[in-house]
């Protein structure tokens, strides 16, 4: 699919500070960087004290930790969930507090959050508090089940709460009704990372670390966890996040981060040293959720948790492979819904609005990824669902600007009661269970509702570009300033740009993805230039000689050595 491309208006950026680059300036000003936000240091970061519950959390597990309570950490099966438990099980560690374990739902016989059955392995623990992360605010009747068991419970989690809470001890989520905490947008890992610092305060009042004759915990080694689990969960990066993401991608290039995150970056073939953020997005991320998408998410932990660079190779090697696994079922799913798209195509002239996709022998670990590649392709919400059990399918859920999909599936259900027994999630991803002979209707209410709520301009993809680059800002030195000025993510865009360009030379390379040699207009700067997956029906073309490219300034490492790149986001034959 062809997006349309629309520039990003020059904006007054006198308000920052004028030791930055011009270029550098004009960018930040464009998404919106207050002078104050330009300072990424840690004590920049938004007070503990503005996150609701999180004070009455803190004392509870403090008096745990006094009364020796024996402590469980309840996570889920994504990166976000696995960063979230480790940076628990470390810091608690640290602050002296002995006896704390995990327990992650497989998801293909739990499923998510704390489920009743969930908690009856708790009992068989021994868990006396539980401590929810990534997950819990939806947990009614397991919250339920845990307090009639003689637990206390506390809740973090930052989903969307819905109408009802459940009856926990403690309940920590910027997203609850009344919470002042400014960013809604923090991770799970985020949330959890902020008890601990409200923990290690309440710990200190009571004169805890002179009792042990231990020192006070420096927290701000678990960065570099935090940060991975905020850029895999895709939450924009709002000045907070980008505070928390900075510092971990320091700790990770100054070599003082969780051997873990060294081997993972290392089997995905990046340099520790040069990370950013989106090498925690498509390389580590990934890997960590390969895990609970195929397996146990437990190895995922185990990989964070581990002291010994040696192990964590061996448990990184093993999570390569369950997401060369993963990209196999993955690509097969794929390639099955695409060709099932396009007979409908053919039929109907048209897609839906709302596509909802199901096939039996779908893997349920890989459904979330599939419905995301389907919405990048046609730029339409998907659901994308797959068996669950004889009478249920699971469904993995994802959105486009402007539709809400955890509000449309409210709105789905309160018309239709009982077509949805369980769904939660966000804006634009949200997870749901129906009964399997429910999947027909379904589909039919789900592309009517969206054709009542989305505009129809808004099913048209939109490339935002920072404009059209001056030639002498095509330099190694101009990637290098962007890529040092972010970190870049979901809601705080790496700038992209566009222009006008010869095509002197053209290949495949990796059977999908275009090599190109290109040439500014104006004939004074050849650049190499590659588009990854290309529509092979179109490229590569030996009749086009001129292009119009979509891109981004990328560094490309090889043998030590770095060149300029432009990375193609989007290629037109001109």
């Amino acid at each position: 699919m062809k997006y349309k491309l629309t520039r990003r208006e020059t904006v007054d950026d006198s308000h920052l500070p004028n030791h930055l680059h011009p270029l550098i300036k004009q960018l930040l000003a464009r998404r919106g960087v207050a002078a104050d936000d330009c300072e990424q240091e840690l004590s920049r970061l938004l007070r503990p004290e503005t996150m609701l519950g999180l004070d009455v959390a803190a004392r509870l597990l403090a008096d745990a930790a006094l009364a020796s309570k024996r402590m469980l950490i309840v996570g889920d099966f994504d990166a976000d969930g696995a960063t979230s438990t480790s940076v628990c099980l470390l810091a608690l560690k640290m602050l002296g507090i002995q006896g704390a374990d995990f327990l992650i739902p497989n998801r293909f016989d739990y499923g998510y959050g704390l489920s009743v059955p969930l908690v009856a392995l708790a009992v068989e623990k021994g868990a006396e508090v539980l401590i929810t992360v990534d997950n819990g605010i939806s947990s009614i009747d397991g919250v339920a089940a845990a307090k009639a068991a003689g637990m206390q419970v506390v809740i973090t989690d930052h989903h969307l709460p819905g109408q009802v809470l459940p009856d926990a001890d403690a309940i920590v989520n910027p997203n609850q009704h009344g919470c002042p905490f400014a960013s809604k947008s923090i991770a799970g890992v985020g949330v959890a990372f902020y008890l601990m610092l409200a923990l290690r305060a309440e710990l200190r009042n009571r004169g805890w670390f002179e009792k042990l004759g231990i020192k006070e915990p420096n927290l701000a080694v678990l960065v570099d966890i935090v940060a991975l689990g905020t850029v895999a969960d895709v939450v924009s990066l709002d000045a907070n996040n980008r505070i928390l993401v900075d510092a971990g991608l320091k700790r990770v290039r100054a070599g003082r981060c969780r051997p873990g995150i060294t081997a993972l970056l290392e089997v995905a073939k990046r340099n520790p040293a040069r990370a950013v953020a989106a090498d925690f997005g498509f390389a580590v991320g990934p890997r960590l959720n390969a895990a609970g998408r195929l397996d146990e998410m437990s190895l995922g932990v185990e990989t964070l948790l581990c002291d010994d660079i040696v192990y964590a190779r061996r448990m990184a090697a093993e999570l390569d492979g369950l997401n060369q696994e993963r990209r196999e079922l993955e690509t097969g799913m794929q390639a099955e819904a695409l060709k099932s798209l396009e007979r409908l195509q053919l039929e109907e002239s048209q897609l839906p609005w709302g596509i909802a996709l199901y096939q039996d022998d779908w893997h349920q670990g890989v459904i979330g990824i599939l419905a995301s590649r389907i919405k990048d392709r046609y730029h339409r919400p998907v659901i994308a669902f797959a068996e669950a059990s004889d009478t249920e399918v699971k469904g993995s859920a994802r959105s486009i600007k402007g539709l809400h999909m955890r509000d449309l599936l409210e709105l789905i259900s309160s018309r239709h009661p009982g077509l949805i027994p369980k769904f939660g999630g966000h804006a634009m991803a949200a997870g749901l269970s129906l009964a399997k002979s429910d999947v027909g209707k379904f589909q039919t209410v789900f592309d009517e509702t969206v054709r009542e709520l989305l505009a129809p301009e808004l099913l048209t993809g939109e490339i935002l570009s920072d404009g059209e680059l001056p030639i002498e800002y095509l330099t190694l030195e101009a990637a290098n300033l962007i890529r040092a000025s972010g970190p870049w993510g979901q809601g705080f865009e790496e700038p992209l740009f566009d222009g006008h360009f010869r095509l002197l030379q053209q290949r495949l390379v990796g059977e999908k993805h275009l090599k190109m040699l290109v040439e500014t207009e104006c004939g004074r700067l050849m650049l190499d230039a590659i588009a990854f997956n290309v529509d092979l029906k179109a490229w590569p073309d030996a009749s086009v000689r001129h292009v119009q490219l979509a891109y981004r300034l990328d560094v490309n490492e090889f043998r030590g050595n770095q060149s300029l790149q432009l990375l193609v986001e989007q290629i037109e034959a001109k």
